[in-house]
C-alpha cells in the first residue's frame, strides 16, 4: 500500500495554492443542501404511495440518521493522518484500500452518483420548464419534453466554463434558497389543496405481486436518491482552511448539521403532507401533480429550474477537475480556455443525451439511488473507517458501522433491481416526439 504521502499534497496554505481554501461553515451548509436537496424531495410522496405509512416514515428517518452518521465518519477521515488532507473521496479510499483496489471500489461509484446525480438534473430541469410554460401560456403550441430537456441542457454549457466550487458560491446560495422555498410551496400547496377527491392510502393492487414488490423496491432507491450528498463531500471540505488548532472538520461538521436541519424541513413536510394529499395517485413530481393557485405553482417550478442549476454544477466540478488533471498529466494537453472548453461541454453534451434518451423521472431515481447512490451515502464510509481506524470488535462503533452496511448492502440490492426493472419497462413504451 502508498502512503498517503505519495498520493496526496501536505497541507498548505496560501497564495500559490492552485484552488486558495477559503470556505466558511456557511458555505458548507448551503453546498451541502444544494447538493442533496433537489429532485429526490419532488419525488417522496410518490415513494410513500408505494411503501405506506408505516414503512415510509421508518424508511425516511432511517435514511436521514444513517446518513448524517456516515457523513461524520467522511468528515473526520478527511484529515486522518496528520498534515495530510483527503480531499477526494479516491483518495481516501486509496489509502484505506491500496491504489488499486481503492480506485476501483471508489471511483466508479462516485461516477455513478455524479453523472446520474447530472443526468436527473437535466431531466428535472426539462420537467419544471415545461410545466412552467404550460402555467404562464396554457394556449401556446406544446413542445415535447426532449426540446425542454435540451433547453435546459443548453444553460450548462455556460455555467460549466466557470472555474470550480469556489466561483459557483452565489449560485450554490441562490440554489439552497430556491430548494427550501420550492419545497415550502409544495407542502403547503398540498396542505391548502387538502385530500383529493377519493383519495386512497392503501397499497396498489395494480398489476400482479411481483409488480408491487418491484414498485417497492424502486421506492427505496428514490428514497436513497434523496441522501446522495456524500459523493462531493470531501470536495466540499477541501475548500475550508485547516490549521492544527483549527482542523476543517469543525467548521465542516457545523455546517452538514446545519445542512441537514434544512434538509430535514425539507423532506419531511413535503413526503408526508404530498402523500396525506394525493395518496395513491400522486405523481412521481409533486409538483407536476399540482395546479392551484397557478402562479404560485409557476413560481415553484422556475425555483426547482434555478436550484438544479447550481446542483448539476456541484456533481460535475469534481468531474471537471478529474478530467482536466488527466488530460493535462497523461496526454499533455495545455491547461487553458480551449481545454475547459472542449472538455467540459462534452461532459455537459454527454448527460444531456442520456437524459434525452431515458427521461423517466422516477425510474431514474430508483436506479441511481440504489446501484449508485447507496454505497457512496450509506455503507461505503463505514467500510472505509473500520480499515482505516480498527474499532475494537463488538464496541458501540463496530456494531454501528457493520448494522449500516447490511442495511445498506441490502438497499443497493432490492433498489436497483426495483429502478431497472422500470426503466425497462418504461423505455418499451416511450415515443421521443410525440
Amino acid at each position: 500500500m502508498v502512503s498517503p504521502s505519495d498520493v496526496l499534497p501536505k497541507v498548505v496554505e496560501g497564495e500559490n495554492e492552485a484552488a486558495p481554501r477559503r470556505a466558511k461553515w456557511w458555505y458548507v451548509t448551503f453546498h451541502n443542501v444544494t447538493a442533496m436537496v433537489g429532485a429526490g424531495v419532488l419525488s417522496l410522496p410518490y415513494a410513500m404511495a408505494h411503501l405506506g405509512w408505516g414503512p415510509g416514515i421508518v424508511a425516511l428517518l432511517v435514511a436521514w440518521v444513517m446518513t448524517l452518521y456516515t457523513l461524520r465518519l467522511l468528515i473526520e477521515m478527511h484529515e486522518c493522518v496528520p498534515g495530510v488532507r483527503f480531499d477526494r473521496y479516491r483518495d481516501l479510499g486509496v489509502h484505506a484500500l491500496g491504489p488499486r483496489l481503492g480506485i476501483w471500489v471508489v471511483v466508479p461509484q462516485q461516477l455513478i452518483v455524479q453523472v446520474g446525480c447530472d443526468v436527473v438534473y437535466m431531466v428535472t430541469g426539462g420537467n419544471c420548464l415545461q410545466k412552467f410554460a404550460q402555467i404562464v401560456s396554457p394556449n401556446s403550441t406544446p413542445l415535447h419534453q426532449s426540446y425542454w430537456i435540451c433547453i435546459f441542457g443548453s444553460s450548462q454549457f455556460l455555467l460549466s466554463q466557470l472555474r470550480d466550487l469556489n466561483s459557483i458560491t452565489a449560485i450554490s446560495l441562490a440554489a439552497a434558497v430556491m430548494s427550501l422555498s420550492y419545497s415550502t410551496i409544495s407542502w403547503a400547496a398540498c396542505l391548502a389543496k387538502g385530500p383529493v377527491a377519493g383519495v386512497s392510502y392503501a397499497y396498489s393492487t395494480a398489476g400482479t405481486t411481483a409488480d408491487a414488490a418491484f414498485r417497492v423496491c424502486g421506492a427505496l432507491g428514490q428514497v436513497a436518491f434523496a441522501f446522495a450528498g456524500h459523493g462531493v463531500v470531501l470536495e466540499i471540505q477541501a475548500t475550508i482552511p485547516s490549521t492544527p488548532t483549527k482542523p476543517s472538520k469543525m467548521p465542516m461538521w457545523k455546517g452538514t448539521v446545519a445542512a441537514y436541519m434544512v434538509t430535514a424541513a425539507c423532506y419531511f413536510p413535503v413526503a408526508f403532507i404530498g402523500y396525506w394529499a394525493f395518496g395513491q395517485g400522486v405523481s412521481d413530481n409533486v409538483l407536476v401533480a399540482l395546479e392551484r393557485p397557478p402562479w404560485l405553482v409557476a413560481a415553484a417550478n422556475m425555483m426547482v429550474v434555478v436550484h438544479v442549476l447550481g446542483s448539476y454544477q456541484v456533481y460535475a466540478m469534481p468531474i471537471f477537475e478529474s478530467m482536466e488533471t488527466i488530460l493535462t498529466t497523461k496526454f499533455r494537453v495545455p491547461r487553458g480556455v480551449l481545454l475547459r472548453l472542449v472538455a467540459r461541454s462534452t461532459y455537459v453534451a454527454l448527460t444531456l443525451f442520456v437524459a434525452v434518451t431515458f427521461p423517466f423521472f422516477g425510474d431514474l431515481l430508483g436506479f441511481f439511488g440504489g446501484f449508485g447512490f447507496t454505497p457512496t451515502s450509506f455503507f461505503l464510509p463505514c467500510i472505509l473507517w473500520l480499515k482505516i481506524k480498527k474499532p475494537r470488535r463488538f464496541s458501540a462503533t463496530w456494531f454501528a458501522n457493520w448494522g449500516c452496511i447490511v442495511v445498506g448492502v441490502l438497499l443497493m440490492l432490492v433498489s436497483t433491481i426495483g429502478g431497472l426493472r422500470s426503466i425497462i419497462q418504461d423505455a418499451s413504451t416511450f415515443k421521443f416526439y410525440s
